[in-house]
């Protein structure tokens, strides 16, 4: 080294050691890196401060040099690595005062790649033997357990080579341990000493102590923890080493029996989910001897435990455990222990279930239906014992609450079996009982009372699912009796029981549906309704609630292809027979037929047989029929329900559910075939197509034939975003045209709808820049015209074509986001402005959502409120006449932000939501009080210091005409009782007194709003409250 390092080194050990600057530490580190000197020659430089008769002096030097190391020890080499350890190990037999310096740079050396072979037993075995682990401090305690951690993870093998002498030193090491965050290290070892294979040698027992001390874990984090540690971090942690090995069965069951039979709840529920997981990982024999005492356990818990969790854990833990005793082999001279073990379990179950009307039936029922589950044997011995006494007394008592507790508790045991129960697998434990148990189902679905009905209708359901269980004959007779009960049973719960009911039967075994129900239900929808004050008609549902069944039990079974070939073309029979006339259907039974198609299209299969089903079949047949509506003329003897805004709307949504889930070479032909039809008039591919050649949909001049542009927007605007639309830019100009002349508000409005769902799916580019520049220029050319006569429809085009810009972050979007806020000043569309904020923040339905393939980036609401959000408080302050159109903007923006963003950005905007309180808008008010709901639990300084303000409105709005805004209200000044008592205790008088008139509200909701916030208002300042 020559004299100029020499010096530098020197220096730089002189300042640390004797100046006590700990910046020099890093200075050093820094010199090492750059080779001015080695760690060698910095430890020759620390040798009077090594070898002082100082312990502080000698702690200083060793911390310097433990700190370089920290910084530099990837760069050793496995020479000053061995002489560097060797220098350690000594140090550790030094004064106390050294010995956290010591363990820093032992920890630093144990990140070393070459550490020379023996190295790491060396350093444990000097570790273990001189260091008191105990007896260090926090940090230095830490220090330890990284460098065991980090020694298990390179040194693997040469720890193992310790053999049980490394977990005794572990054991030693850990023994007292109390700060989470070292418990957490010390778990991370346990786990891997289990996992890993190590040898615990005669030290099983030791290693169990050391940690099952903690068991259960009791801890709380105080608040604001900064180390984010949880309780349920740390007792998962622990589980994870308790059964970790079948070596420590023998003692952690009677433990866990003890902490079971506690009164802690806490205790009871680790206790049990710690049962359920190790038993796992054990076999029958390490078991067998707890069998019992881990049973009484379980069984006193879910008997008598007042905790949901509790019974839950304690029916996890006995499948487990049952799951476990299963796996025992048997032969000819062992014991069957699951027998033995079940036996146990019947014995003090079974005779309860013979008492339907006392309360330990569905504890037991629920105990034996845990154990049924956990194995195919099991479910074998249990339902043997179980299922005939079930059904004998199903079919021996009378009251019908006993048949129902009892059929129940079979429904619940069927599917215990079925959990069990794999395909591969012929021999169910049901099979025997397959007869008797279809005998009760259909006994009680011939019931006259409701809820005994219902049940039947789900222990249906749950025996179709076992699969090869029923017969076709079985489920024949099913389907005569659920539709018996959909056509007759004047109950609208069981009939949506037996919906329900169907649609799981129907996936299974679709032939018995098409052939057998679906005729039916045709003939039931398209009957002509009797004379409802005969004898007969009144003991049925009326003949418009059973066509309205019909509707829904048709989606309700189409799941399966097959089943939607048969069952849609009497859904579009009778919307045909509705415009026709030929069967008097009302508009509701059209608009239910639409939506039961939608359903279809939402739930069926996604193959390419159901996709030429909408796109040859029901697209086309939808938008023929929707165009012979719009042909009649203005004197047909009887309109078309067609036509009506509510009809079409339902429409929409089933071309545009069906479109969007089209194959791609299907979609590009139903976007080529809608745009010819609605462009070019082409009617070539329509069924029934005998309509004039001249037709022009996209003109204004007949409201029947331009409201058609709806169906239009369903077809091309669901589609996927790689489907190329043809003639794209003559569709466009046409459609902004409709949407700027036409005055029709359905038709402007889903002209306007389109064109936004084509421009938010159109590629980047100067195409897209010219037309929203075109778009934006004629829209503020009619908005700011004062003889214009169309301000409404350019104002619908501007808000749609704005919200697909901002959905997809296009930077034109902000030309007309602008021109809306300059609107909220105008007299005539301030108040339209106001409401188009909420459109543009909401989700709509049909068109510019996910579902439709649209452009919608994350976070847009976010953005665009961090954007804009200071022009509306800019807007708002410097307003004259028109605040309230401010005021409603902010509050629709707000309104619907998540949650989390509200609670951060509301304090900024708390003078105008203030404002907004006082806005006699109902909209306005109720919006901005639940946006006010979640800030006010976790209160900014900024509100505290309105209270006076904010106290004012609440109280002023207890008394509003709308009970909504009353009880939202009082759910607020609810909050405020939970702010700092200092704070709020002046104004309890002034509340009690208010909150004394929604105390008599003639609503009741409101009554109980008042009751809550006024005993906390109450209880204020009181003995025994805040």
């Amino acid at each position: 080294m020559m004299a100029a390092d020499s010096a530098v080194v020197l220096g730089l050990v002189e300042e640390f050691v004797s100046g006590l600057v700990d910046s020099k530490a890093k200075d050093a580190a820094a010199a090492v890196k750059d080779g001015q000197f080695t760690v060698l020659q910095l430890v020759e430089a620390l040798g009077l401060s090594l070898t002082s008769s100082q312990p502080h002096t000698r702690a200083r030097g060793v911390q310097l040099l433990s700190e370089v190391l920290n910084e530099c020890s990837g760069s050793l080499t496995e020479k000053e690595v061995e002489v560097l350890i060797a220098f350690y190990e000594n140090r550790l037999k030094d004064h106390y005062v050294v010995t956290p310096p010591v363990l820093q740079g032992l920890k630093a050396l144990t990140k070393c790649t070459v550490l020379p072979p023996g190295s790491a037993v060396s350093m444990l075995r000097s570790l273990f033997q001189d260091v008191h682990v105990q007896s260090l401090m926090l940090a230095e305690r830490a220090c330890v357990y990284n460098m065991l951690l980090n020694l298990m993870e390179t040194r693997e093998a040469e720890l193992k080579s310790l053999g049980a002498d490394f977990v005794f030193g572990f054991v030693q090491s850990m023994d007292g341990e109390r700060d989470p965050r070292n418990l957490l290290l010390a778990f991370q070892i346990a786990s891997n000493i289990i996992y890993q294979g190590y040898d615990l040698g005669k030290f099983a027992e030791e290693l169990f102590e050391v940690t099952s001390c903690y068991f259960p874990i009791d801890f709380s984090p105080p608040p604001n923890d900064p180390h984010g540690i949880t309780k349920e971090e740390l007792i998962l942690a622990l589980r994870s080493i308790l059964t970790g090995t079948p070596k420590f069965a023998e003692f952690l069951l009677p433990l866990i029996i003890e902490k079971v039979d506690s009164d802690v709840q806490s205790a009871k529920l680790d206790s049990l989910q710690t049962l359920a997981a190790c038993v796992s990982q054990y076999e029958h024999k390490d078991l067998a001897e707890f069998l019992e005492g881990l049973w009484t356990s379980i069984r006193r818990e879910v008997f008598q435990t007042s905790s949901e969790k509790v019974e839950s854990a304690g029916l996890s833990a006995l499948t487990a455990l049952t799951s476990c005793v299963s796996r025992s082999v048997l032969s000819s001279d062992s014991e069957d222990y699951l027998s033995n073990f079940l036996n146990l379990v019947i014995k003090d179950c079974k005779h309860h279930l013979s008492e339907p009307d006392l309360k330990l039936v569905w504890p037991s029922a629920k105990l034996l239906q845990a154990a049924c589950s956990a194995s195919i044997r099991a479910s074998h011995i249990i339902t043997a014992s179980v299922m005939p006494s079930l059904i004998e007394q199903y079919n021996t008592r009378t009251q019908c609450s006993h048949r129902r507790t009892l059929l129940e508790v079979v429904q619940k045991f069927v599917q215990s079996v079925k959990l069990v129960n794999t395909p591969e697998n012929e021999d169910n434990a049901l099979s025997e009982y397959r007869s008797s148990l279809c005998s009760i189902v259909f006994s009680a679905l011939s019931e006259t009372n409701d809820s005994l009905q219902i049940t039947a209708t789900q222990v249906l359901t749950s025996l179709t699912q076992q699969q090869g269980l029923l017969e076709e004959s079985d489920i024949e007779l099913a389907v005569d009796h659920l539709t018996k009960l959909l056509l007759t049973e004047e109950d609208e719960r069981v009939c949506l029981a037996v919906v329900e009911c169907i649609g799981a039967l129907a996936v299974l075994h679709p032939e018995q549906f098409i052939s057998k129900m679906i005729p039916r239900l045709r003939i039931e929808a398209f009957a002509v309704p009797m004379d409802e004050n005969s004898l007969e008609a009144a003991k049925r549902p009326s003949h418009q609630t059973v066509r309205q069944r019909c509707l829904t039990a048709l989606a309700s079974v189409s799941s399966q292809p097959s089943v939607v070939q048969q069952s849609t073309p009497v859904l579009l029979e009778l919307i045909s027979a509705a415009h026709t006339g030929s069967v008097p259907f009302t508009i509701e039974d059209v608009v239910l037929a639409c939506r039961s198609l939608q359903r279809i299209a939402e739930q069926v299969q996604d193959t390419e047989e159901t996709g030429h089903c909408f796109h040859d079949i029901i697209i086309p047949r939808l938008l023929s029929l929707t165009l012979q509506a719009a042909l009649q003329g203005e004197d047909a003897p009887r309109p078309s329900p067609l036509v009506e805004e509510s009809v079409l709307s339902a429409m929409v949504l089933v071309i545009g559910t069906s479109c969007s889930k089209l194959q791609p070479k299907l979609a590009e032909e139903t976007a080529s075939k809608a745009v010819s039809l609605f462009l070019n008039g082409n009617i070539s591919f329509l069924p029934d197509n005998s309509f004039p050649s001249n037709i022009q949909l996209l003109k204004g001049d007949c409201w029947r034939q331009s409201q058609m542009v709806c169906l239009l927007m369903a077809c091309v605007c669901s589609l996927p975003r790689t489907v190329e639309v043809p003639q794209l830019d003559d569709l466009l100009f046409a459609l902004e045209e409709l949407s700027c002349s036409s005055s029709h508000t359905l038709s402007y409005t889903s002209a306007a709808k389109c064109f936004a769902g084509l421009v938010n799916k159109r590629s980047l580019g100067e195409a897209l820049d010219r037309l929203i520049q075109r778009t934006v220029k004629r829209v503020c050319s009619e908005l700011d015209s004062p003889i214009s006569t169309v301000h409404t429809q350019a104002f619908t085009l501007m808000i749609w074509v704005a919200k697909a810009l901002l959905l997809r972050y296009h930077p034109l979007s902000t030309a007309l986001t602008d021109k809306l806020f300059s609107l909220l000043d105008d007299a005539e569309l301030g108040s339209l402005a106001a409401d188009g904020f909420s459109l543009l923040m909401s989700d709509s339905t049909d068109v510019l959502n996910r579902a439709c393939h649209a452009d919608v980036r994350i976070m847009y609401r976010q953005r665009f409120f961090s954007e804009n959000s200071s022009k509306l408080v800019q807007g708002f302050h410097a307003a004259t006449e028109r605040k309230p159109n401010y005021l409603k903007a902010l509050s629709n923006i707000v309104n619907k932000l998540p949650k989390q963003v509200q609670v951060t950005e509301l304090p900024a905007l708390l003078s105008l939501l203030l404002e907004a309180l006082s806005c006699p808008d109902l909209s306005v008010q109720l919006s901005t009080l639940s946006c006010l709901e979640p800030v006010l639990v976790d209160p900014p300084p900024a509100l505290i210091q309105q209270l006076e303000a904010l106290v004012s409105r609440l109280l002023a709005l207890t008394s509003s005409p709308a009970m909504v805004v009353r009880i939202g209200s009082l759910r607020c000044i609810h909050a405020l009782s939970h702010f700092p008592a200092h704070e709020i205790l002046p104004f309890r008088a002034r509340v009690l007194r208010a909150l004394a008139k929604p105390l008599d509200d003639k609503k009741r909701l409101v009554r109980s709003e008042a009751v809550r916030a006024r005993g906390e208002w109450f209880l204020l300042g009181s003995p025994g409250g805040r």
